[in-house]
């Protein structure tokens, strides 16, 4: 009888570099080979990145970390994050443990349907061409699903088309055709962009107007993720605090940034904390993403919050969020950089809306965490004793002087870069 994986790995962070690779490894049954490129022994090379952008003179390394304690739609998770920040890895890790004790994540997520953007000019009457446009529907989609290639022979294409009249702008009447289209498990942003330029011609003859502009959006409010999930009051007390209180602050705190665009903008950074370093672990456009995730809380005409928090009867804290979220698992750097194709088998993806789920999930629970770092201790004290570290070598130490010249500045309440090398000098003189 096998026993089922867990992600509630106590102490993981304690275990050494090679230990921690081989959990995972073990977890995701990776190769010898492809545990080398975790270690960054192999992986992409200059050559490989001569092949995905321009003038490449080399490669930029970042730390890949895995969280901890996810389960999300009563499934197991060790996510793969690449960033440079101290603390998020941590914080999120814990997050999850929180939320892994009212049950976990529950998530969701829309077809992947993206929205392909056509602006037509010179238009006579923009609502009777908006009108010929729906009357021609059925043709402008058959028309795009000829130009879909292997996503419409995997089930995509065009599923519709939306029509935006605006009669009066500094340009003039102005018509935007949306084509939304079915990318399946990719992003899309190539297919969607080729048959929207394939339609130029018909749209230009139905309407009588010009077209100019073919592309896609990065609003991608038809392909969106949501999660949801709740946390017992209890296993939020601290030392000083009952969890009572820590889920009033936190609801408070959430109201904050819902009324509020200048928290909110930090508030959603923190969100994207989570999100971002998954996004680009697994070789997906990270500023896409963020683009289209700030265009959706803006979208009622005031900047707001990404999540929304409450407290239910009982008094225990839930909290949700809804944002678009475009990822492929196929097609671009998903398949060409050799870390992300790992990414998403140490994730054990099967869709993209499965990592798209996974994705919200994490956005959530780093806003969690840094919404209770807020509400309680504030949020420097766990940053920067996350922070030591990096102070640390940036200081000079040594492999082993790190630990001591953490610890003493932890100690000492004096996390700076002036106390680390005074430090690092008292340390090697006694040696």
């Amino acid at each position: 009888m096998t026993t089922q994986q867990t992600s509630r790995i106590s102490g993981f962070y304690k275990l050494a570099l090679s230990e921690r690779v081989s959990r995972v490894a073990a977890w995701a049954g990776l190769t010898p080979e492809e545990q080398q490129a975790l270690l960054g022994v192999s992986g992409l090379n200059a050559e490989q990145a001569g092949n995905m952008i321009e003038n490449v003179i080399g490669v930029y390394a970042l730390p890949l970390g895995v969280a901890t304690n996810f389960l999300i739609n009563g499934q197991d998770y060790l996510i793969p994050m690449v960033i440079e920040e101290p603390s998020v890895v941590a914080a999120v890790s814990n997050a999850a443990r929180l939320f892994r004790e009212g049950g976990g994540f529950t998530a969701s997520s829309d077809e992947p349907v993206m929205i392909g953007q056509i602006q037509v000019l010179d238009v006579p009457d923009v609502q009777a061409a908006a009108q010929a446009v729906l009357a021609k529907q059925d043709l402008l989609m058959a028309e795009a699903d000829r130009v879909g290639g292997s996503i419409v022979k995997h089930g995509g294409g065009a599923r519709g088309i939306e029509v935006r009249p605006f009669p009066d702008t500094p340009a003039g009447p102005m018509l935007v055709i949306h084509l939304l289209y079915d990318t399946r498990d990719a992003m899309g942003a190539n297919a969607i962009n080729t048959a929207a330029e394939h339609l130029a011609t018909q749209v230009e003859a139905i309407t009588g107007g010009r077209v100019n502009l073919r592309i896609l959006s990065n609003l991608t409010d038809h392909r969106k993720a949501r999660a949801e999930g709740m946390i017992p009051a209890a296993e939020l007390a601290t030392d000083s605090l009952t969890g009572e209180q820590v889920v009033k602050s936190i609801v408070e705190a959430g109201v904050f940034a819902a009324i509020d665009p200048y928290r909110a903008a930090t508030h959603n950074k923190g969100i994207m904390n989570g999100i971002d370093p998954v996004v680009i672990a697994t070789g997906n456009d990270w500023r896409a993403i963020e683009a289209g995730a700030h265009a959706y809380a803006a979208r009622d005409g005031q900047y707001t919050s990404m999540t929304k928090w409450w407290q239910d009867e009982d008094g225990n804290l839930h909290g949700s969020i809804e944002i678009p979220l475009a990822v492929g698992i196929v097609g671009g750097a998903t398949r060409v950089h050799p870390a992300a194709g790992l990414a998403l088998k140490i994730m054990k993806i099967q869709s993209a809306w499965q990592l798209a789920e996974i994705i919200a999930a994490v956005g959530l629970a780093q806003n969690l965490a840094a919404m209770r770092a807020l509400a309680t201790v504030g949020i420097q004290q766990g940053h920067m004793r996350m922070h030591a570290k990096q102070i640390a070598v940036a200081a000079g130490a040594t492999s082993d002087l790190i630990p001591r010249v953490v610890q003493t500045m932890i100690e000492e309440g004096n996390i700076r870069l002036e106390r680390a090398k005074a430090l690092v000098q008292e340390f090697c003189q006694s040696l």
